[in-house]
C-alpha cells in the first residue's frame, strides 16, 4: 500500500513537471519570470488616397443621394436620380368614371433618418424633374457610373431650403368632409405639371394601366436633379426614403350631379442613384502621388479611400532576435483626423478597414471575422474627443509575423455609421468624408504594439 501512494505521488509529480515545461505557439514562460508587455509606437505605415471602386446603386430605396455638393477641399460632388413610375401600388389599376378635373399634383420625396450632409443654412436648392427618354430594367443592376437619359422639358420643380428635421403642416383631404390639415415628417413636395399628369395617366388607355409593366416601359420613369446654376453656396447632399415616395395627384371627379375630390398616389419603382466625383487639385495631387502636403482623403458615395502600406512586421522585433521571440498581445491602429479638416464639415462618423485576398477580392481582417469573438472591439467609430479612429488587428498582424497571411493590400474607408455588421462594400448612401495625415507629421497613422519576448 506505501509503494501504491509513492508511485502514485511520483507519476503526479512527473506530469506536473513535463506539463510546466511545454510551450506552446513559443508561449510558455518559466514560472518564477514575470510577464512584462513591451511597447513599439511604429509609425512608417505608409497611407495613399485611392478612388474607390463603382458600386451597384439600383437597389437603394430607404436613402437615396441627391446631391451637388462644392466642398472646398475634395471639389465638386453630384448625385442624381433616376426611378421607374408605375402605377398606384404597381397594380392593375381602373380609372374612376366621369369627368376629372386636375387641382395639383406633387412629387413628395420624404427624407431619410440624418437626411443631409452640407450647407443646410446658407444653400438653397432647386429640385428639376424631367421624363426619363430611356428605360429602366427592373431586373438589372446598375452601377453609380451610369448616367442615364432623360427629356430636356421640366414637368416639375421646387426652389427650397434643406430642412431634414422639420416636419411640414398640410391640407389632407377627407372624402365626404372638410380637408383637414394635419403634419407630415420632413419632406420636399414637388409641384408636377398637371398637363404631363393629364396626358399620362389619366389619358392613358385602360389596357396600358391594367398592366403595370406595360405603363411602365410606357412611362420610362422619373429623373431627378438639383439645379447646378441655382445653387449658391457650396450645397450639400440630401437622402431621401424613396420607399415611402410617390406622385400623389389631387383632383376632382365629376359624375352627374355628384362633384367627389380625390386623390392617387403613383408608385415609384426601381431606383438608381448616379453619383459623380469631380476632385480639387489638391486630391488629384494626392491620387497622382505628386502632392507635397501628405495629407490622405477619405469621401464616401463612392468616392476616396486609403490603401495602408504595413511596415515588414518581422523588422520591427530584430531587436528582440527576431519575430520567432516574441508574441503580440495587442496590436492597435490609430488612424487621426488633420486637425484642420474637422469644420465646417464633420469627420465620417465610421470607418471600416479590410484587406484584399490573393483574388484581389475584399475580405474581412482576421480581428473583424464574424466567428472571431474580437469582432465587437475592433473598432473604426470616430472619436470627436481625440479626433481619431481606432482598429484592433492583433489577430491580423500576428498571422502576418508568423507568415500565416499575405498582405496584398490592406484599405481603411467611410462606411455606413448605423450598420451593426463589417460592411466591405463602398458608400453609397454617406457623402461623410474624412482627410488623414499620411507623412511627414505627429498625427500619421501609427500602430501601437505590445507584445511579450518569450523564452524558448
Amino acid at each position: 500500500m506505501k509503494f501504491y501512494k509513492l508511485g502514485l505521488l511520483t507519476l503526479l509529480i512527473s506530469l506536473f513537471i513535463l506539463n510546466s515545461c511545454k510551450t506552446q505557439d513559443g508561449i510558455g514562460l518559466d514560472p518564477a519570470t514575470p510577464i512584462a508587455g513591451k511597447l513599439i509606437a511604429d509609425t512608417s505605415i505608409l497611407a495613399t488616397t485611392v478612388k474607390e471602386d463603382s458600386v451597384i446603386t439600383s437597389g437603394l430605396s430607404s436613402r437615396v443621394p441627391l446631391s451637388y455638393f462644392k466642398d472646398p477641399e475634395f471639389g465638386t460632388t453630384e448625385t442624381n436620380i433616376a426611378a421607374i413610375l408605375s402605377t398606384p401600388g404597381a397594380t392593375a389599376y381602373t380609372l374612376p368614371s366621369g369627368t376629372i378635373t386636375i387641382d395639383s399634383a406633387s412629387l413628395i420625396l420624404p427624407y431619410a433618418t440624418d437626411g443631409f450632409y452640407g450647407d443646410s443654412l446658407l444653400s438653397t436648392y432647386k429640385i428639376d424633374v424631367r421624363q426619363l427618354s430611356e428605360r429602366i430594367v427592373a431586373t438589372k443592376s446598375y452601377y453609380n457610373t451610369k448616367h442615364f437619359q432623360s427629356y430636356s422639358d421640366i414637368i416639375g420643380s421646387k426652389t427650397f431650403l434643406a430642412r431634414a428635421h422639420d416636419t411640414l403642416k398640410i391640407l389632407s383631404i377627407v372624402k365626404g368632409g372638410p380637408d383637414t390639415l394635419i403634419k407630415v415628417k420632413p419632406q420636399v413636395r414637388i409641384p408636377i405639371d398637371p398637363g404631363f399628369i393629364n396626358q399620362h395617366f389619366f389619358l392613358v388607355a385602360q389596357t396600358v394601366l391594367s398592366n403595370p409593366v406595360i405603363y411602365e416601359n410606357q412611362m420610362n420613369g422619373l429623373y431627378i436633379s438639383l439645379d447646378k446654376n441655382q445653387t449658391p453656396g457650396v450645397g450639400g447632399n440630401m437622402y431621401f426614403n424613396l420607399d415611402s415616395a410617390a406622385l400623389t395627384i389631387y383632383y376632382k371627379n365629376i359624375n352627374g350631379s355628384t362633384t367627389d375630390t380625390a386623390s392617387v398616389s403613383l408608385s415609384l419603382g426601381r431606383k438608381v442613384a448616379e453619383i459623380k466625383h469631380t476632385y480639387s487639385a489638391n486630391v488629384q495631387a494626392a491620387l497622382d502621388n505628386t502632392s507635397t502636403k501628405g495629407l490622405v482623403y477619405l469621401q464616401g458615395l463612392a468616392g476616396l479611400r486609403a490603401k495602408l502600406t504595413l511596415p515588414d512586421v518581422k523588422s520591427i522585433f530584430a531587436s528582440e532576435g527576431g519575430s520567432d521571440n516574441v508574441v503580440l498581445n495587442r496590436a492597435e491602429l490609430i488612424v487621426k483626423v488633420d486637425p484642420g479638416s474637422t469644420t465646417p464639415f464633420a469627420p465620417s462618423k465610421r470607418l471600416t478597414l479590410y484587406k484584399y485576398d490573393i483574388a484581389h477580392q475584399r475580405t474581412t481582417l482576421q480581428d473583424a471575422s464574424s466567428t472571431d469573438p474580437r469582432a465587437s472591439n475592433f473598432g473604426g467609430a470616430y472619436n470627436a474627443a481625440t479626433g481619431e479612429y481606432h482598429f484592433i488587428i492583433t489577430a491580423y498582424l500576428q498571422d502576418l509575423l508568423r507568415g500565416k497571411t499575405v498582405d496584398y493590400g490592406t484599405f481603411l474607408a467611410p462606411v455606413n455609421p448605423t450598420g451593426t455588421t463589417i460592411d466591405l462594400t463602398p458608400a453609397s448612401t454617406y457623402a461623410d468624408r474624412s482627410i488623414i495625415v499620411g507623412k511627414n507629421s505627429p498625427y500619421r497613422v501609427k500602430l501601437n504594439i505590445i507584445y511579450t519576448k518569450i523564452n524558448q
